[in-house]
């Protein structure tokens, strides 16, 4: 578990975005990822592993794929030769990582494959490893352990921050998600071809690209230290903290490299959004807005429950080993509040056939606009609510 230690620098300090399009040159003759943008995205996650200390934050890089033999391992052995001081880590625990981290000479990159065996859901909790990870993100992460003999120990801080590469099946805690660029991963269909990797000699290359890529770093330390890109539009919080590093090593090698990693992050932290549904009560929420009220200012309950549980690839069916209904619908709902700061509640919605229990659009309108994410063409509202005069006999709460 030794990290590797590169060869000394060569003192030629390439253009910058030369030297970026060949390391994407390099990552695309032995690794097919599923989109463009991932290659943007590695090669300067590649170029912010020499550039770590310039940064508050740095973002993890997970190759993730539902099945094995997907390239994510060979995506990670490419990063391997490109990194500096590459830590290889295969089943390590937290405290071997958090004192490599804080007791060499030189930061080591941590490459950590098959992930899942130690998030998966065979795997149970690893909550030491999670906190370092997570607290490893930001410059200030540090994680404490009692240091000593029987009763004479005292507390002391290891510096945990660090770059980290991941592969594995499956998906991640979303507390490292988050702080994650994502490549998902899949096998090369037929038409794909790629350079089989030959570690005797395929290695010296990628080596020979990460002294180059040493020596330009420091010739631009001074200043990257001081840039603060701004980012593409929508794209703040978390994200941003993610994808600044990575903006700014583009802006710093020029070229084409500013507007393709701008492209690519707003590609990316789309896609990621896209997929993540965020927790049940969000989901529900945006299905609510999305897919059940439409243009209505309010829906009865039974009508409400009735698009839902039709959903596809939704989990509104299957709560639980049978479809919500109005007490589950409900208890996730009161959880927030409307623009009045009062919990979200059924309330009487006069229809053709009475008076029945329903939800009204200006109770959720804070809720959706607070936590769903912003309406897409694929996700636009539809306006087909069923008529409000139906017969409805159920008084569904």
């Amino acid at each position: 578990m030794t990290p590797s230690i590169p060869d000394a620098p060569t003192p030629v300090t390439p253009d910058g975005a030369q030297l970026l399009d060949e390391i994407e040159r390099f990552h695309r003759r032995f690794n097919i990822f599923p989109m463009e943008a991932a290659y943007v995205a590695v090669t300067l996650w590649d170029a912010h592993a020499h550039l770590l200390d310039c940064f508050d934050a740095t973002p993890r890089l997970a190759f993730l794929s539902p099945e094995p033999a997907s390239g994510k391992s060979r995506a990670l052995e490419i990063v391997e030769t490109l990194a500096p001081y590459p830590m290889v880590a295969v089943n390590a625990s937290a405290s071997a990582l958090f004192r490599a981290v804080s007791g060499m000479d030189a930061r080591p990159t941590i490459l950590f494959d098959e992930i899942d065996t130690v998030f998966g859901p065979k795997a149970g909790e690893n909550e030491q490893l999670r906190g370092f990870l997570n607290a490893g993100h930001r410059r200030s992460g540090v994680m404490y352990r009692c240091v000593g003999d029987g009763s004479n120990q005292q507390v002391q801080e290891f510096p945990s921050f660090c770059a980290v590469a991941v592969a594995g099946l499956g998906s991640l805690p979303d507390t490292i998600l988050t702080r994650s660029v994502i490549v998902r991963m899949r096998r090369r269909a037929p038409n794909e071809h790629v350079e089989p990797f030959r570690q005797r000699f395929n290695e010296k290359e990628g080596h020979a690209l990460r002294d180059r890529l040493a020596a330009w770093a420091d010739s631009v330390r001074h200043v990257v230290e001081g840039s603060f890109p701004q980012m593409p539009e929508g794209v703040t919080d978390r994200p941003a903290d993610v994808w600044e590093p990575l903006l700014a090593i583009a802006e710093a090698a020029g070229g084409t490299w500013p507007e393709r990693a701008r492209a690519a992050c707003a590609e990316m932290v789309n896609a990621l959004a896209a997929d993540d549904k965020g927790s049940i009560g969000i989901r529900l929420l945006t299905d609510l807005r999305d897919q059940v009220f439409g243009d209505a200012n309010k829906v009865p309950t039974v009508v409400i429950l009735d698009r839902l549980n039709a959903l596809e690839d939704a989990p509104w069916a299957d709560m639980g080993g049978k479809p919500i209904d109005s007490r589950a619908l409900s208890r996730i709902l009161r959880e927030y509040t409307t623009s009045g700061n009062k919990p979200i509640a059924a309330r009487p919605v006069r229809t053709g056939a009475g008076v029945v229990r329903g939800y009204y659009a200006e109770d959720l309108h804070d809720a959706w606009t607070r936590y769903c994410p912003p309406r897409t063409s694929a996700t636009s509202a539809t306006s087909a609510t069923p008529p409000l005069d139906t017969a409805l006999t159920s008084d569904n709460t």
